[in-house]
């Protein structure tokens, strides 16, 4: 209600007002309530004003996961400083009050490499985060046995050092946006003082089945790629499978089986039964396919010889070994000591191979290039358990699933690319060059190969010139180590043709690299900055810049192991 003086001044401004000015004065009165209206309807805003989210990346999924967070955080007015985890500098990490972290797991549990300082640093440094407010994001791929472990240990080292966890930490398995989801929600409800989560669980597990849809191929060639001379064996495989379906780019993962020459001599030196059933994750399954299908028993991780040593009561030395040496070097007493063994035994895990196929060109097929593993242990020449698998593999059918790679596809048909991929790292761009040779793209390509000798390691030789003569292939160039005194690589042939290459680089080429993470992808990428740096004219300090801005475009990207 107005005070009497303040009626006697409206009425006397109404009564003096034009019909035109009363409307007006009813609009901007309206107004004015409907403000105050949406002001109160407004939510109060977080009083967070500011976080931090580093991420660990090999593919580009954790990088892109936190991108995404970031943006979603500004829009509910909160600013987030996002940072890979080889930039962040550990040492702020007792500063912080909101830090959160994504990150895959990659190889045995490990973290990828752009990580590796970050997560040394909070495993070896006693430092107090009893302020830090922190949750974790990891990403991995439920077919190996150690599931987003890299993420897990982070989590609970962050725990141990006095951080408080303001949302359990999420597990993502390969189709994670879901999962990514469901961890931001929880983070934006405990940010805004959601006290429905107040209680926070450990961490959450999805319960949804995952998107891998298993499929069953049959072996249709088998060639080995090397000619003779080769100290190499690298096979060709190619696998029927009707309604498979991928992009180029991908890879499949192959769960291989243990030679059962192996198991026949661990089943004879244990004297246990090999048609005995044991329970295994809510199946009866036998002692032999256990050893012959399931479990892993050569080049075990020190976790497991360290586990074997408290079975048996030795004090074993921790190297990676094979479980028949182990039995013969330290026996179990008898059958039941050897069931312990057989618990400790993790799953086989997944080994993954770029497709080297197109699904234009190749139709109802999978193919994969690989190269079969040898090393030596105590002068024993060993073998990799998946290559030595597939060496040996007769028209059996054989199981496999697709596993996605988002961050490394092909472009635009009308985009130049540039593929540098040695030895079996020419297989995505195999299929790469076959799907732009079956859509008549019309961007240029340009292939950097190499391996040992030409003569007996150019994979895929009569190809890859059929490509270059029909004009599929703009420019290739190779380069054979071992074919002169001095060892030639392609960073050298890079290096040779820095000056085009750095001209279809500024005309917004494409480059992917693929193969052997150390030291090859390493010497490729200081080559490019060389390239940079030296061809364009520009300080170090901008050729970095120059090439993390390929990076953020996605235009310099890699798939390497």
């Amino acid at each position: 209600m107005l005070a009497e003086h303040k009626i006697k001044n409206f009425l006397d401004v109404i009564s003096n007002s034009t019909n035109e000015e009363l409307l007006w004065m009813n609009g901007y009165l309206n107004g004015i309530v409907s403000t105050q209206n949406l002001k109160e309807e407004i939510p109060k805003k977080s009083g967070v004003n500011k976080i931090t989210i580093t991420y660990g990346t090999e593919t580009g999924n954790s990088k892109k996961l936190a991108t995404e967070f970031a943006a979603k955080a500004k829009k509910q007015g909160i600013h987030a400083k996002v940072q890979s985890m080889d930039q962040y500098r550990p040492n702020d990490l007792a500063k912080e009050e909101y830090f959160f972290a994504v990150i895959s797991t990659h190889g045995d549990g490990e973290p990828p490499a752009a990580a590796k300082k970050f997560y040394d640093h909070v495993h070896q440094n006693g430092f107090n985060l009893d302020k830090l407010k922190y949750s974790v994001l990891a990403l991995g791929d439920t077919s190996y046995p150690l599931f987003c472990k890299a993420g897990e240990d982070v989590d609970e080292q962050l725990n141990k050092l006095g951080g408080n966890r303001i949302a359990p930490l999420q597990k993502c398995d390969i189709d994670f946006d879901t999962e990514a989801e469901e961890w931001f929600s929880n983070i934006f409800n405990s940010l805004n003082g959601d006290n429905s989560i107040a209680a926070v669980p450990s961490q959450i597990i999805s319960k949804k089945p995952s998107g891998k849809k298993n499929y069953t191929g049959t072996l249709l060639t088998h060639v080995n790629l090397n000619d003779k001379g080769s100290g190499k064996e690298t096979y060709h495989i190619e696998i029927a499978a009707e309604d498979v379906s991928y992009r180029p780019g991908d890879s499949i993962g192959i769960i291989p089986e243990n030679n059962k020459a192996i198991v026949d001599k661990i089943i004879a030196l244990t004297c246990i039964n090999a048609t005995t059933n044991i329970d295994y994750k809510e199946e009866l399954v036998s002692v032999f396919d256990l050893l012959h299908k399931k479990l892993n028993i050569v080049y075990l991780p020190q976790r497991v010889v360290k586990l074997y040593g408290t079975v048996v009561q030795k004090d074993i030395p921790l190297k990676r070994i094979d479980l028949l040496d182990l039995l013969k070097d330290y026996p179990v007493s008898d059958t039941q000591q050897f069931l312990e063994i057989i618990k400790i035994l993790e799953p086989v895990a997944p080994r993954l191979y770029s497709i080297a196929s197109s699904p234009e060109s190749h139709s109802g097929e999978v193919h994969i290039t690989v190269a079969k593993n040898s090393f030596k242990v105590d002068d024993e020449i060993k073998y990799g358990l998946a290559s030595a698998f597939l060496s040996r593999l007769n028209g059996n059918g054989l199981k496999f699933y697709v596993h996605p790679n988002n961050q490394f596809r092909l472009p635009e048909e009308d985009k130049n690319i540039i593929m540098i991929g040695p030895g079996t790292g020419i297989a995505p761009f195999r299929s790469f060059i076959a799907e732009r040779d079956a859509t008549a793209a019309t961007g240029k390509s340009w292939l950097f190969f190499g391996d040992q000798h030409f003569a007996s390691d150019f994979l895929y030789q009569t190809e890859i010139q059929n490509w270059f003569e029909t004009g599929v292939l703009t420019k290739v160039n190779t380069a054979f180590s071992r074919d002169q005194p001095e060892k030639i690589y392609v960073q050298h042939k890079m290096l040779e043709h820095g000056a085009e290459f750095f001209e279809w680089l500024n005309a917004g080429s494409y480059v992917y690299v693929c193969g052997a993470k150390e030291p090859m992808s390493v010497d490729v990428e200081q080559t490019l900055l060389q390239i940079i740096e030296q061809f364009g004219d520009r300080s170090k300090e901008e050729a970095e810049q120059f090439l993390d801005v390929l990076k953020e475009d996605g235009r310099y990207v890699k798939d390497v192991y």
